[in-house]
């Protein structure tokens, strides 16, 4: 870490400063150079990662990856995280290393439309953390459409198969970063109490339309007029966000409870499901770790850990 360490030290006193909203304690010269300096650095790519990771022990050391847990209490508390990526490799190296411990278990889907490099150079990364792996099943992963939903479940059906015992499981996109180390992120945790935290709110009526239709998905998601049959459920339908913490009972309940199966099958051919389903999941009483759906427990993404 040494080398980390001596390369961001100048620029330590600067980032406090704005993250604490202190501007004035910074030096309009000196932000000015960290900006410029910042513009010129180009990304890494697909092929650095490709020939970097050839050394594992080197790139994990090189690339200031942590290698021995922290805490007694996070050894106790490991977290699952399901990552759907697309683009950008040296943004989702940063943030796997940003929230990367040896305990946790992580796994990653990549779009299947992506290029051929830039799939090869994540398996390359996850090949050097033995905690790491890329999901068996992709999909081809079109906007708004069940896709999105179908890439997190095909890693939560593999994160409940490995051999870590996750306590909570959390989804990230390719352009999230972490606001929290991951032992404020297990006391957070432990703050539920077992229950989930997600977005989840009436749905406004200009989006009932969303799973009122049927929907077509080509590269697209387009509204036919076909009226789809009511949601096989006998609690509302919640709308909130594609982002959730969710407890391990939550996961094994959603793969095991017919209802539940029957629900997901009814949302395919709807518009942006990952923006409902979870959300009405949330405030199904038979679910582990949810809300009463009653107005008194609404949660807007504000209030949510999952934001």
């Amino acid at each position: 870490m040494k080398h980390l360490i001596k390369n961001d030290v100048g620029e330590l006193q600067a980032c406090s400063a704005i993250i604490q909203g202190d501007m004035g304690g910074v030096d309009s010269i000196d932000f000015g150079k960290l900006l410029a300096e910042r513009k010129k650095t180009s990304l890494l790519s697909e092929s650095f990662y490709l020939n970097a990771t050839k050394d594992c022990q080197a790139f994990v050391r090189d690339r200031g990856f942590l290698t021995v847990p922290l805490s007694k209490e996070e050894i106790n508390f490991p977290i699952a995280y399901s990552m759907v990526i697309h683009e950008k490799i040296e943004m989702f190296e940063r943030l796997l290393r940003a929230i990367y411990t040896p305990q946790n278990i992580y796994c990653v889907h990549v779009d299947q439309k992506t290029p051929k490099i830039f799939s090869e150079a994540v398996r390359a990364i996850v090949s050097c953390l033995p905690n790491v792996f890329v999901a068996s099943k992709l999909e081809n992963v079109v906007y708004a459409s069940w896709s999105r939903v179908q890439a997190d479940i095909n890693c939560m059906k593999e994160l409940l198969e490995s051999s870590v015992r996750w306590r909570y499981l959390l989804n990230t996109c390719g352009a999230d970063f972490p606001l929290k180390t991951n032992l404020e992120m297990v006391r957070s945790l432990k703050n539920l109490n077992g229950k989930n935290s997600m977005e989840s709110e009436v749905t406004a009526t200009h989006k009932r339309a969303r799973w009122e239709y049927h929907h077509n998905v080509t590269t697209t998601v387009t509204r036919t007029n076909i009226k789809k049959t009511p949601p096989p459920i006998s609690t509302p339908m919640y709308s909130g966000n594609a982002y959730l913490v969710v407890t391990r009972e939550f996961v094994e309940y959603i793969f095991n409870s017919p209802e539940i199966q029957n629900f997901l099958e009814w949302e395919k051919d709807t518009y942006s499901p990952d923006e409902h389903l979870w959300a009405t999941l949330q405030r199904m009483p038979s679910v582990p770790g949810s809300n009463p759906p009653n107005g008194k427990y609404d949660e807007s993404d504000m209030l949510a850990v999952a934001s």
